[in-house]
């Protein structure tokens, strides 16, 4: 599994695996421990994770939230210190920390939520995912 195989849906809490295509849609799956079944149509908004950035003051004017996953494994390997419950100045030193040069005016205390919430659930679901392979570090 990679992050072109994890979607979040638009209005439904935590993160789906893509199963397959239809007609109409894509059937998820939840990766939670219920792993219930929901079929997305045309009208629900689905978002791949490989498709979701974060703002930053760079050039490129973006990060990957994949590389910025991946950031949050190596340095904290799980025990990130923060919940999404967390105040908000807790919330933005996390990921300074992680990402400096993020986009303070344009990304919101509710999307450092999020991406706690689901580096928790990639982390407890799908491990395999948040780490460096081999193969792309030899791209790279």
């Amino acid at each position: 599994m990679n992050f072109k195989d994890i979607a979040t849906v638009a209005g439904k809490p935590g993160l789906y695996k893509i199963l397959k295509p239809t007609r109409s849609g894509v059937v998820l799956e939840s990766m939670d421990e219920k792993k219930t079944k929901l079929v997305a149509g045309m009208a629900q908004r689905v978002s791949i994770l490989s498709d979701i950035s974060i703002y930053t003051l760079t050039e490129a004017g973006a990060e990957p939230l994949e590389s910025v996953m991946k950031k949050i494994e190596s340095e904290y390997k799980g025990d990130t210190g923060v919940e999404s419950t967390s105040s908000d100045s807790e919330l933005r030193a996390f990921l300074k920390s992680i990402l400096p040069e993020f986009d303070d005016s344009r990304v919101y205390t509710s999307d450092i939520k999020k991406l706690v919430t689901w580096y928790k659930i990639i982390r407890g679901a799908a491990p395999e995912v948040l780490q460096e392979n081999s193969e792309e570090q030899k791209e790279a």
